[in-house]
């Protein structure tokens, strides 16, 4: 659709043997586009905008060729108001199945051209059987490698792998402060990809802190908030790849604005060597891995967070009363088989495989694309994390087969069964992802991001860039529900952007090539910030079902953390370093004052330990 004053673009492709000069006209006769269309090629014009539905429709003219163009008409403002009713109404009524179809068919009222039953139609068709069905994003492996691991976690838990996991870690973690410790760590180890990272360890570690009265809302803010910030520090993991590509975009972008010794320094900038200095100033993720082992270590907690750990404290329920964990977790699911051994090894070896899998399959597939000879950054950025992921999750499923079968702990229908019951119990949270990735399209459509990036524009103070991308990037990922979107979208605009704003010079010799960082970094950090608020995310929710948490609980507990986070991140990080702040001044003060929050007005909750050889029933 066509959004009052924001630009887009119209693609004409040129026929086989017939080249044109194409004028692109509104309706009241005003030119907005010219160009030569060559043969047998197509030619996009960009940045064309109206500022009204009386501009419609508009004509594209070439040669004895007329051809009218028309589309669905909002002002700007309504291509927010999808995910906004989604976000909204998710809160409120604490439903998120519900929210995100409401916010769906209003997205596709306006795409269908206002038509309410069209709209049904188009939820379905347009909406929600493509995004099930998108290989290109990875949309597929993504539902099979969460049913397959929730698979390989049903015969675990039946094989008595799950409780024989418990019983080796329980002398390690004999109290809460340990086990969140023991969580945030494993969180830490599984670094190369941020989904298998959410569901490994959060189905891993469950038994473990449900065992010690951990609330299911604190798994999946320790899950949650350390996948992506771990995934996009480390510089060898799924996302380096995608991000050193972007920056490399925005960087031959920013070269044509520049001249000189900078035009050259910039053009001859290594987009690794960038991504590798950008670490220091992502300020949000370094700071949100501190706060996890800060609220663990200090077993403090305020907000909502802290009433959902007490409550599991006291022993009133890991769950709020009346919440509907995102993975069903029945009895039978949970407990062993009777007369099971409880053998660690029967849950470890598969996870083990899993991972030892997922990064042979990063190396291998990597190597195939980029050579023997290339470093292991540009192999692992070269790989193929989502096919990877699926060898890694029937590796997974096979393992804890062959375990449970050759100790005859299970029969081959017992295997089954079991596996299919694992499956079932990530049916909800599939049925949630895939209308967020409905949503998603639809803000696509409705033109949510190029709206929302209207905002970098104007002239602002080149010291307040850094912050303002932060805010817009957060905003965008909260609004979309992807920070791989924001990325994509901010990354080739705000880099050239920064580079206008300081005139062209500065760079090559260092007086603002920080603030080129500083801005770069911000988009990463913004866009994990808003990927962490947003209950439309899909590691969000995969972070609820790794858990088996109420996804929106999950939301409202983990919603202050962020926002603290953020706000210190922002002052003392995107601002503060703007201003001459050292970046490792900001980040150690940002940590003091996070402690101090956490100090003034978090809440002890009360430590429980485990009887000798036990854990906490």
């Amino acid at each position: 659709m066509i959004l009052a004053s924001v630009p887009f673009s119209v693609t004409v492709a040129g026929g086989p043997d017939h080249s044109a000069l194409v004028e692109i006209y509104d309706a009241g006769g005003a030119l907005l586009a010219s160009g030569p269309v060559a043969a047998g090629q197509a030619r996009e014009f960009r940045n064309i905008s109206i500022a009204s539905r009386d501009a419609l429709p508009l004509q594209l003219r070439a040669g004895d060729i007329v051809h009218d163009i028309s589309r669905p008409f909002a002002p700007g403002w309504f291509s927010i108001l999808p995910p906004l009713i989604a976000i909204v109404l998710a809160l409120i009524f604490k439903e998120v199945i519900t929210a995100l179809l409401a916010g769906i068919w209003l997205g596709a009222l306006a795409v269908a051209g206002y038509n309410p039953l069209q709209a049904t139609w188009r939820l379905i068709d347009q909406y929600v059987v493509p995004a099930l069905g998108d290989t290109d994003g990875g949309h597929t492996q993504i539902v099979v490698f969460s049913l397959m691991l929730g698979g390989m976690v049903g015969i675990i838990s039946r094989n008595g792998g799950t409780r024989g996991v418990v019983k080796a870690v329980a002398p390690l973690a004999r109290n809460r402060r340990r086990g969140k410790v023991a969580t945030a760590l494993a969180g830490l180890a599984i670094f190369f990809d941020d989904y298998a990272n959410t569901l490994v360890v959060g189905n891993t570690l469950r038994p473990i802190t449900d065992g010690l009265r951990i609330s299911r809302e604190k798994l999946a803010y320790l899950v949650d908030s350390t996948a992506a910030p771990v995934a996009a520090l480390v510089p060898v993991s799924t996302w380096v790849g995608y991000e050193v590509s972007l920056i490399g975009g925005g960087l031959g972008a920013a070269a044509g604005e520049a001249t000189g010794a900078d035009a050259a320094f910039l053009g001859g900038l290594s987009p690794y060597t960038v991504f590798l200095e950008t670490i220091p100033y992502l300020f949000y993720p370094l700071l949100a891995l501190a706060f996890v082992f800060l609220t663990s270590a200090m077993n403090r907690d305020f907000g909502p967070m802290a009433r959902a750990e007490a409550r599991a404290a006291a022993g009133s329920g890991l769950l709020r009363p009346g919440s509907r964990p995102a993975a069903e977790i029945s009895e039978s699911f949970v407990n062993s088989k009777e007369g099971a051994p409880e053998r660690w090894w029967n849950a470890g070896l598969p996870v083990a495989a899993v991972v030892l899998v997922v990064l042979g399959g990063l190396y291998t597939s990597g190597r195939a694309a980029v050579g023997a000879e290339a470093s292991l950054r540009d192999v692992f950025g070269a790989a193929d994390p989502f096919m990877t992921l699926l060898w890694g999750s029937l590796s997974g499923c096979l393992v804890a087969a062959l375990l449970s079968l050759s100790q005859r702990v299970l029969d081959v229908k017992e295997c089954v069964d079991a596996w299919l019951g694992g499956v079932k119990a990530m049916m909800i949270a599939m049925v949630i992802l895939t209308l967020a990735w409905s949503l998603g399209a639809v803000t696509q459509d409705v033109g949510t991001a190029a709206y929302v990036s209207q905002l970098l524009g104007g002239n602002l103070p080149l010291f307040l860039l850094p912050a303002v991308v932060f805010i817009t990037s957060g905003a965008m990922a909260f609004a979309t529900g992807t920070s791989w979107t924001t990325m994509a979208i901010l990354i080739p605009l705000v880099i050239p952007l920064t580079v206008s704003l300081a005139g062209g010079t500065g760079f090559a010799d260092g007086s603002v090539y920080g603030i080129l960082l500083a801005t770069t970094s911000s988009v990463l950090a913004g866009a994990i910030w808003g990927d962490h608020c947003s209950p439309i995310s899909d590691t969000t929710v995969l972070s609820s079902t790794a858990a088996a948490c109420d996804h929106v609980d999950h939301v409202r507990t983990q919603l202050p953390y962020a926002v603290l986070v953020g706000g210190v991140g922002l002052v003392l990080g995107s601002v503060g370093t703007a201003l001459g702040l050292p970046t490792w001044l900001a980040l150690v003060l940002g940590v003091a004052v996070l402690a101090l929050c956490l100090r003034t007005f978090g809440t002890p909750v009360e430590e429980v330990e485990a009887p000798s050889g036990q854990t906490i029933d």
